[in-house]
């Protein structure tokens, strides 16, 4: 098992990338910290993560609250020990052109992706400097880490702003062992990206299988969606991994999508 005994706490981990990460976790043997805006859920997929016998629990957390994020951390580790990895993964979505985005739009979605990935590493840092164990930052970011989309900016934004983040973290982590890495996902079929499709059909004037062919799948290699699965397979990657020399750094995700 990779990551036997890891405590992991993942946000927005009740359903869609961040549940599969977790059930991926649970696999190889981590604690899981199911963290989520939805306590219900949270704590629903903690008791599922449960039955194949490792420790689950839910909290339920607005990342952009800081005592709400200081006190889902602390019962984390009050309940389970240290906190070896973090997956920055809560997010949302809004599209609007730039000339008809509404600012409170443009703070909310820069609070979750930003604000959020801030207050939830600042508390799991300190957990992990004071352990001496060392652990794994990891952020969720998104193809639009590197490329631009229309109808996205405050999200595009955000998700540049994570690579910035994750080489601070890096490089003031480094003497703990403590690596930061960000995920660069193409589009995944989750409930965001769903959500997307008719909004962006309406706004573009197409219909929703002209926005999965020719505005998602477009500039991939292959036409299809990245899975759950893929994510979560590179998230163990980066969480397992042993030294220093795997930090810092963002990997795309997405069937070509982009290539480095």
């Amino acid at each position: 098992m990779l990551l036997k005994d890891k405590v992991a706490y993942i946000t927005g981990a009740a359903s869609g990338i961040g549940r599969e990460i977790a059930i991926v976790f649970a696999r190889e043997g981590a604690k899981i910290v199911v963290a989520d805006l939805n306590k219900a859920a949270a704590d629903a997929t903690a008791a599922e993560i449960a039955k194949g016998g490792t420790q689950a629990m839910g909290v339920g957390v607005d990342v952009t609250d800081e005592a709400q994020v200081d006190a889902s951390v602390k019962a984390a580790t009050d309940a389970m020990g240290p906190i070896d990895i973090l997956i920055s993964n809560a997010g949302i979505q809004i599209v609007h052109p730039v000339e008809e985005f509404a600012f409170s739009d443009w703070k909310k979605m820069l609070a979750i992706h930003l604000d959020g990935a801030f207050l939830t590493t600042r508390a799991c840092l300190k957990s992990m400097y004071a352990s001496g164990r060392g652990g794994s930052v990891i952020y969720m970011g998104s193809v639009h880490s590197k490329e631009a989309s229309v109808l996205k900016a405050p999200y595009v934004t955000a998700k540049h702003g994570l690579i910035g983040l994750c080489k601070v973290v890096a490089k003031e982590g480094a003497k703990h062992n403590v690596r930061a890495n960000v995920i660069c996902p193409g589009f995944v079929r989750t409930p965001l990206v769903d959500k997307q499709i008719p909004e962006q059909a309406k706004t573009l004037g197409i219909t929703e299988a002209q926005v999965i062919k020719d505005v998602m799948l477009k500039e991939t290699v292959d036409g299809e969606f990245t899975t759950t699965d893929d994510v979560a397979q590179v998230a163990l990657m980066f969480a397992s991994f042993p030294t220093n020399a795997l930090t810092g750094q963002s990997m795309v995700v997405s069937h070509g999508w982009f290539m480095q």
